[in-house]
């Protein structure tokens, strides 16, 4: 049996499913539920001033919670794209097709109601938050912000109809890479650094908020023509903004300006993972206290943005901020790195991870739904 989510208690089950659904499993780590929440809509978000979202749930003949799904209309994406898409995502089920397949007619039928035929998925809720079904890399847990899902939900998905759009990769480093790095791949970023005469610095302290939206402006200028790509609102940046304010830390980022204009920026995030397993996704009464004060401990990171504005992309600056991180990553004590996500059509930042020697070691992917002709 499916049922649109309407209440504050089939909200609670909706998010709960997942706790249930994954007990046992080593790799799985909950979401902050605080953060899942507005994802959800659950409470406010600024994505959702362009986009609507109707959540369903999935019972068995005793009324158990079995499955989930959220159906999304991205009112951005289709503007940037001029497509007529729908999006899902939070999918969770039980290894039993039939209730995928309930699940996803609830979903299609909800975007037809609103003349949409086509789908994509799974987006949590947009490609500028969680993205993509894991489909190799099970067997260690994501980090910070990157997805986890059972193995077996490929082929619930793909045999609803879904096909394959676009995979990402996320590419694993070891910090004693770096002393092995090509000496070219350090050339070139010595020379445009110099050609250009480009000042690095990391994220002001002073200015915190304002250098961190600019952080996300500079995303939003760099990625125009990315394959899905839709630029963030002025909303969401600040809303971005806030919630990375206390996550970042600004040893670990780097600011490129030409001639006193910022053109480029790159930042890493710690893998807080490891903390909110701990607090079981709970921010409060105490679980904000550990994630803030356990991060000194924490020696892995993602690599999660470089971007560097068009008029100076493919000039080596991202090489110049990266390198750039060197000797704070080792202050740190780093000790490895995930490099995510990279899509398979961005064939430049694939070739400059692949020269630097990272392994490819986990695959998300991202599947389509074609009505049928005639």
């Amino acid at each position: 049996m499916i049922e649109a989510v309407s209440t504050g208690r089939q909200r609670k089950e909706f998010v709960n499913f997942a706790w249930s659904h994954y007990r046992g499993d080593p790799n799985w780590v909950p979401p902050l539920r605080m953060n899942i929440q507005e994802l959800l809509n659950f409470k406010p978000h600024p994505f959702y001033e362009n986009a609507e979202i109707q959540t369903f749930l999935a019972r068995d003949s005793s009324g158990n919670v079995v499955g989930r799904i959220g159906a999304v209309v991205d009112h951005g994406h289709n503007q940037t794209h001029k497509e007529k898409r729908g999006m899902f995502g939070f999918f969770e089920c039980v290894n039993d097709q039939l209730v995928a397949n309930e699940l996803f007619d609830a979903a299609k039928a909800w975007h037809g109601e609103r003349g949409i035929q086509m789908m994509r998925g799974p987006l949590n809720p947009a490609l500028n938050h969680e993205a993509g079904l894991l489909v190799e890399g099970f067997d260690s847990p994501p980090v910070f912000m990157m997805t986890y899902n059972k193995p077996y939900y490929g082929d619930l998905i793909e045999g609803y109809g879904f096909q394959k759009t676009q995979d990402m990769y996320a590419f694993y480093g070891h910090v004693d890479m770096i002393k092995d790095l090509d000496p070219k791949m350090l050339f070139v970023a010595e020379e445009a650094a110099r050609r250009f005469n480009v000042k690095v610095r990391p994220i002001s302290k002073k200015n915190f908020t304002k250098d961190v939206e600019t952080f996300v402006e500079i995303y939003n200028r760099a990625l125009p023509g990315t394959w899905g790509f839709v630029p963030l609102s002025k909303a969401e940046i600040k809303h971005m903004a806030a919630g990375l304010k206390h996550l970042i830390e600004p040893s670990l980022t780097a600011m490129a300006e030409v001639d006193g204009k910022p053109v480029g920026c790159v930042f890493a995030l710690l893998d807080y993972n490891q903390i909110i397993k701990q607090i079981d996704g709970r921010l409060f009464p105490f679980g904000l206290f550990k994630l803030l004060f356990g991060r000194k401990k924490i020696k892995r990171i993602r690599m999660i943005s470089t971007n560097v504005v068009p008029e100076f992309q493919r000039w080596g600056l991202g090489l110049v901020l990266t390198s750039r991180l060197v000797e704070p990553i080792h202050q740190w004590g780093v000790e490895d790195a995930e490099f995510s996500w990279v899509l398979e059509s961005n064939h430049l930042s694939r070739g400059t991870l692949e020269r630097a020697g990272t392994e490819r070691y986990k695959t998300y992917r991202l599947y389509d739904y074609e009505p049928a002709e005639g």
